[in-house]
């Protein structure tokens, strides 16, 4: 029914956001992941997905295409309504989500709050398929445990490059630069000379 909403965000927490779009206010339920890339935003075009129940009417709200179809195929699945989908959402980016989908690891989904054992095993029965057929590549799973070394390799395999080119490289800016704050300043400085 709607597509996008582009507008004004005249209110934002961790739960939803207020967008206005011509006088009219549209409160749009909303992951962690698009609260934090769009909680600083004076304005937003924010794909929607409307869900329909016979007590409520919710509008969920995305940063992205990307985000909007994956929670589409989580509510697809028997067992998952928008609500599950949403805190999944918010406890993993949609391409952690994705790997460990594509990837089979039931293990990761099952630390999501209120994901059992059956449902994880499910979504990705139900979803490995879809998910690798859309051609979503698997990106390599980042967890919170990996270091700023770890995640940045990560990135950077994922962009294409070789593992040992990629690693020697990283080791010289750590070994040039000393302390590295974030994966960010490490991907950029080893980028220059790749």
């Amino acid at each position: 029914m709607y597509d996008y909403i582009s507008g004004k965000i005249t209110h934002a927490t961790a739960t939803y956001l207020i967008v206005e779009a011509n006088g009219v206010g549209y409160q749009l339920q909303v992951s962690l992941q698009t609260y934090s890339k769009l909680k600083d935003a004076q304005s937003a075009k924010v794909y929607t997905h409307l869900s329909i129940k016979e007590d409520a009417h919710l509008l969920f709200g995305f940063v992205d295409e990307d985000e909007r179809q994956l929670f589409r195929h989580l509510i697809s699945v028997s067992g998952v309504g928008p609500g599950t989908a949403r805190v999944m959402l918010s406890s993993l980016s949609t391409s952690e989500l994705q790997s460990a989908i594509t990837t089979g690891n039931v293990a990761v989904i099952k630390k999501i709050k209120g994901i059992g054992d059956k449902t994880a095993q499910r979504i990705v029965i139900d979803l490995k398929d879809k998910l690798g057929k859309a051609g979503t590549s698997a990106p390599v799973l980042l967890t919170q445990g990996n270091t700023i070394k770890e995640e940045a390799l990560s990135a950077l395999l994922t962009l294409g490059f070789n593992r040992n080119v990629a690693e020697k490289e990283l080791n010289k800016v750590l070994a040039g630069s000393g302390e590295v704050q974030s994966v960010e300043v490490l991907l950029r400085e080893a980028l220059k000379n790749l």
